[in-house]
């Protein structure tokens, strides 16, 4: 293993903006190992791995695809939080140290006696499953290697496993493979599966194309390249697909480091060792969030984008674009590094050509069409002819008139390009063709703006966009779009619509946000007269529903020791529960995975006997009552 080098580079700045002394010096040995300390592990999941809204804050460990294992703390220290939950962490322990970090001990399937008591007596006590405790610095204190539970699946986990975390006190996540553990033996290297590279300005041309384009890398030995040399021109950003693998493991694991080299020399880096809290959502400014969103694919960024305030990166002036002058040569390598310093190379050569207009011959075409995209700040028009000689295209904005030269044309397409930033046309116009843009408003970042159409209001805070937004809104039928899918936002915006049609009971009504396929999810809103405001984080489209049927409550099993139900929701989604035996309250766990629920009783001598009532409210306050004996 290599993990040496990556401690002594701890020494040094690598982070934009931070100091050394806000950096903590891993000390191997200090924590051991919460799972199976001493022998051979695995991991499922390490850090800074891309999710769908954050980076992965730690590590997965393995636990034998099953739920039981004893968890360990990492070092002495007291536990100061912990918290039981339906979602996110499940069941969670934190210790606090005395080098002043906390380690996290995330999905568990139960605390050891003394906590689980303690939790057990307090929800009771407030009469809620969900709790979150701070206990005092001498309730609780561990030894290094005392068992603190039992490793489970709680939460949102999507499997038996253990999430371990190593924080600072301002929750500042660290990866924990940098303390040393033994346990883990990595000596693999990272794979590279492609290389994306996107135009960037105007003037940007891939193979003589605007766009993005995609390239399958070659494997060489340990390394990979691209067979053949990419001609292009511009500003350009390269992303690279890219995923590590550990030793004796089939699971694909996150890539920690990337560095752009161009001519050798470094332009760019990012090393995920240590992710803020606060903005582990920026995430999808990381990485090309098109793609994630439509193919479920990971390219990480080898430039920092507008908007992006991640500590992570290393940067030139251009933040790791790279500029491309025609009839030079550019040598790149991509060099890709996981937590133990297992390195893995793409090599490449960029050949500068001028843009240039090419013209081809029209081939079998019946009628021309017309259609366009938004990439960046530039409108891309494509313009299908039925001539072999281009043909321009025409943009209205009230009273002007313009024409678009082609850039370039492709089979039997012309395609314009015109920067939006110069004003937004209404009208596009090709050979008796005409296309409205749905793209009404310029939202610039890092200000507030309010924006207001016929059908709908939209407050855009000032941390709301990371880039320029040209924004789309429609309203078909009783369906509202707002943006698109692929449009990610930092912090929420504020919306107000008024429906089409009015509903006679508005406290069952509210906004959900359609998804891909049949998915809904609730953002609920306020109503004042006839309109709705609700704030959402979802670009896309929206629509008001109406949930007027209460839950579903099946009984599983009873006993005189527990009862367990089944309940579920198909709309608006489980609010509150609550259960009563001989009109005492009766604690029961929530399993969202597998929509149960069950008890658990506070004197386990005493058996459970008499009425049993359970109510069980939804999010628009349908109600559901069972009843049964016992």
């Amino acid at each position: 293993m290599k993990l040496n080098k990556h401690l002594a580079f701890l020494a040094v700045l690598f982070f934009t903006g931070l100091s050394v002394a806000a950096q903590p010096t891993p000390e191997p040995g200090y924590f051991i190992f919460p799972i199976k300390p001493g022998q051979r592990n695995y991991l499922s999941g390490t850090m800074g791995e891309i999710r769908s809204n954050h980076f992965h804050g730690g590590l997965d460990i393995k636990t034998d695809q099953r739920e039981g294992l004893e968890v360990y703390a990492a070092a002495d220290g007291y536990i100061s939080r912990v918290k039981q939950s339906t979602y996110g962490y499940g069941n969670i322990i934190y210790i606090t140290h005395p080098n002043g970090l906390v380690t996290t001990y995330a999905h568990l399937l139960s605390y050891y006696k003394p906590l689980a008591d303690h939790m057990l007596q307090k929800q009771y006590e407030k009469q809620t499953f969900e709790l979150e405790l701070f206990p005092e610095k001498g309730q609780f204190p561990v030894k290094k290697g005392d068992i603190i539970g039992l490793s489970g699946n709680t939460g949102g986990s999507g499997g038996p496993h253990l999430h371990f975390e190593i924080r600072d006190t301002e929750d500042k996540l660290y990866n924990p493979l940098l303390w040393g553990f033994k346990e883990i033996i990595d000596t693999t290297p990272p794979e590279i599966y492609s290389l994306g590279i996107q135009t960037l300005d105007i003037y940007g041309r891939v193979n003589q194309e605007f766009g993005r384009a995609e390239f399958r890398t070659k494997k060489t030995g340990t390394d990979y390249i691209l067979p053949d040399t990419v001609f292009a021109h511009g500003l350009l950003g390269l992303e690279i697909q890219t995923n590590d693998m550990l030793d004796g493991a089939t699971n694909k694991n996150g890539t920690q480091e990337v560095a752009l080299f161009v001519n050798d020399k470094q332009v760019y880096s990012h090393y995920i060792n240590k992710v803020p809290f606060e903005l582990s959502r920026q995430v999808s400014q990381h990485i090309n969030y098109n793609m994630y969103k439509m193919f479920g694919r990971t390219f990480q960024k080898s430039f920092v984008d507008h908007g992006n305030d991640l500590p992570l990166y290393n940067a030139n002036e251009r933040g790791g674009r790279v500029s491309v002058q025609a009839d030079s040569v550019y040598r790149i390598r991509l060099v890709a590094k996981d937590s133990y310093n297992n390195a893995t190379t793409l090599s490449f050569i960029l050949k500068g050509q001028k843009p240039a207009f090419s013209k081809t011959l029209a081939k079998n075409v019946k009628q021309p069409e017309l259609v366009y995209e938004v990439i960046g700040n530039i409108l891309k028009v494509v313009a299908t002819d039925t001539s072999a000689t281009p043909r321009n295209v025409e943009l209205y904005r009230g009273n002007k008139r313009m024409e678009l030269v082609p850039s370039y044309t492709k089979n039997s397409a012309s395609v314009c390009l015109y920067d939006l930033r110069a004003g937004i046309p209404e009208q596009i116009s090709f050979c008796g063709i005409s296309a409205s843009l749905v793209n009404q408003k310029i939202i610039p970042p890092a200000q507030e703006v309010n924006y207001e159409n016929k059908f709908v209001k939209i407050a855009f805070g000032e941390k709301s966009l990371y880039d320029t937004l040209y924004l789309d809104t429609r309203l078909e039928g009783d369906v509202y779009t707002i943006g698109d899918f692929f449009t990610p936002l930092h912090q929420a915006i504020k919306v107000t619509i008024t429906p089409p049609k009015p509903f006679a009971d508005k406290t069952k009504a509210a906004v959900y946000f359609l998804g891909t396929g049949r998915s809904r999810g609730l953002e609920g809103g306020t109503w004042n007269g006839n309109s709705i405001t609700f704030t959402t984080r979802n670009m896309g489209k929206f629509k008001v529903m109406e949930d007027v049927k209460p839950p579903a409550i099946k009984l599983l099993g009873k006993s005189n020791v527990q009862i367990r139900f089944k309940i579920s929701d198909d709309l608006s989604g489980i609010n509150s529960f609550r259960a009563e035996i001989n009109g005492q309250w009766l604690l029961m766990k929530y399993e969202h995975k597998t929509a149960t629920i069950y008890s658990e009783k506070l004197d386990k001598s005493i058996p459970l006997s008499g009425e049993v009532v359970l109510k069980v409210r939804d999010n628009a306050g349908n109600e559901a009552i069972y009843k049964t004996t016992i």
